[in-house]
C-alpha cells in the first residue's frame, strides 16, 4: 500500500510536539477549562506511585501549561459533581482518562470479566474466588467508598507492594470489570465505590460501542495525541493487542479517517490524521516526566529525537548511568539534556543531582531555559530554592544561569 504523505524527520517531530500540546503559549492563569482541554487532547495521564519529585500524573500538565494548582487535577479526578471530569482505569497502564472516553473502555471491562486482557493472577482469582469478590462488593454497596486496608482479613504482615490481600485482589478484579471504580484516594490508596455513586448518570447511560467501534475510537484518539505514529505506537498508547489494532487501522485507512505516510529514516509505515497541520517551528522548553506520553514509548522516542532513555529507578545504584529519577529536558525541537532531580521537601529545596547534556549540548539560551524551568518547578512545588549537588561542567553553567534567573 503506497503512503499518502512523505514527511521529513523534522516535520514528524514538529507534528508530534504540536499534537502533544507543546505548540502554544502557556496561559497566565490555568483554570479547570485549560486542564480539561489538555487532558481531552492527550487522552490520558499515566499514574505512577514514585514521588521523588511529584507524582507523575501531575507533571505532564505542568510541562505544557506551566504553573497550576494541583487541586484542579484532584478535583477533576476525585471530587463529586460537575467538577469531576476524569476517571481512573487501565488506559496506558493505570491512567486518568476523560469521562467522555468511559464508553470506549467498556469492552475492556467485559473482557476482564471473561478473564481476558488482564493480569493472569486476576483472571485466575476471578474464576476461583467469587465468594471473596461477592463479599467485598457487598461491603462496598453497604458502606460506600472503601480502601483495601479497611477490608483486609489477612493475619500475616504484608510483603512487597504486589503481595496483595484477597480483598485487594477482589477490589482490583471488580475495578477491572467496571463493577467498582475509584471514588477518591486517601494518600495514594485507592478508595473504591459503585460507578453509579461516582459518575454522572448520563455517562453510564450512553450507548456502549461494540469492540470494533471502541478500538477504532481509541486508535483515532491515539493518532490525534501522537500526530504521526507507527502501528505499534498507536496501539501502545491505549495498550491494544496487535490482533485488535491491525484490522481496525486498516478500516480507518479505508474509511479515510487515517492516512498512511512515510517518515524519513523510519522503517515502518506511519499513520496520521488527514491534512495534518505541521508547524514551521516549535518553541517549547519543559522538564518531562519519565511517564509523559511524548516519550513513554522508548523506541518512538529514539526515532523522533535520537534520544535513548531508560528509567534507572530499579537499577542498582552502582550500575546507574544517569541517576535515580531523571527527567528529560525538552528544548525547542530536541531533547537536549537529562536532569536527575529530587524534591527534598524537609529541606525546602529542589535538588539537582546531575545534569547530562546531549550532543551538541545546551547553548546559553538553552541553559537559561533549563534554569528557568527548574526555578518555576521549585516554585510550583512550594520549594524555596534550587540546590545544585552536581560537579560536572554543566553545573557551573547552570549555576550562573540560575543566578541570572533569580536576579532578573
Amino acid at each position: 500500500m503506497p503512503a499518502t504523505l512523505a514527511l521529513s524527520l523534522k516535520q514528524a517531530r514538529r507534528l508530534a510536539l504540536a499534537a502533544q500540546g507543546f505548540n502554544g503559549r502557556q496561559p497566565p492563569t490555568v483554570n479547570a477549562a485549560h486542564l480539561n482541554r489538555l487532558i481531552e487532547r492527550l487522552g490520558l495521564l499515566q499514574i505512577d506511585s514514585v514521588n521523588a519529585v511529584v507524582r507523575s500524573h501531575y507533571l505532564p500538565l505542568f510541562s505544557r501549561l506551566g504553573t497550576y494548582s494541583s487541586d484542579l487535577l484532584d478535583q477533576a479526578a476525585w471530587s463529586s459533581g460537575r467538577r469531576r471530569t476524569i476517571f481512573e482505569y487501565w488506559g496506558h497502564e493505570a491512567s486518568l482518562l476523560p469521562l467522555s472516553m468511559y464508553p470506549l473502555m467498556r469492552w475492556r471491562m467485559q473482557r476482564a470479566r471473561r478473564g481476558e486482557d488482564i493480569y493472569r493472577q486476576l483472571a485466575t482469582f476471578g474464576r476461583e474466588r467469587q465468594d471473596v469478590i461477592r463479599r467485598v462488593l457487598g461491603a462496598v454497596q453497604e458502606q460506600g467508598a472503601l480502601g483495601a486496608g479497611s477490608l483486609s482479613t489477612r493475619q500475616d504482615k504484608a510483603g512487597p507492594w504486589w503481595d496483595w490481600s484477597v480483598e485487594k485482589l477482589a477490589l482490583e478484579w471488580l475495578f477491572a470489570t467496571g463493577e467498582v471504580t475509584v471514588a477518591g484516594r486517601r494518600g495514594f490508596e485507592r478508595l473504591y465505590d459503585l460507578p453509579e455513586r461516582v459518575f454522572p448518570a448520563a455517562i453510564l447511560q450512553q450507548t456502549m460501542p461494540d469492540e470494533a467501534q471502541a478500538q477504532r475510537g481509541l486508535l483515532l484518539h491515539a493518532a490525534q495525541a501522537l500526530g504521526v505514529a507507527t502501528e505499534k505506537d498507536l496501539r501502545d498508547y491505549f495498550r491494544l493487542n496487535p490482533a485488535d489494532a491491525r484490522p481496525r487501522l486498516a478500516e480507518l485507512v479505508e474509511a479515510g479517517q487515517l492516512h498512511t505516510c512515510e517518515v524519513a529514516g523510519w522503517r515502518q509505515i506511519a499513520y496520521c490524521l488527514p491534512a495534518p497541520k505541521i508547524p514551521r517551528k516549535v518553541s517549547a522548553s519543559a522538564l518531562l516526566s519519565p511517564f509523559d506520553s511524548l516519550i513513554w514509548e522508548r523506541s518512538r522516542t529514539e526515532r523522533l529525537f535520537d534520544f535513548r532513555y531508560r528509567l534507572e529507578i530499579y537499577t542498582p545504584q552502582h550500575k546507574r548511568v544517569y541517576g535515580y529519577y531523571v527527567l528529560p529536558f525538552l528544548h525547542n525541537e530536541r531533547i537536549a539534556a537529562r536532569v536527575d532531580l529530587r524534591a527534598e521537601r524537609a529541606a525546602g529545596q529542589l535538588a539537582v543531582h546531575a545534569v547530562h547534556e546531549e550532543a551538541p549540548g545546551l547553548d546559553e539560551a538553552g541553559m537559561l531555559a533549563l534554569a528557568l524551568n527548574l526555578r518555576r518547578m521549585a516554585d510550583w512545588l512550594g520549594l524555596t530554592r534550587v540546590q545544585l549537588n552536581c560537579q560536572r561542567e554543566s553545573a557551573a553553567r547552570l549555576r550562573a544561569a540560575l543566578a541570572q534567573v533569580d536576579g532578573s
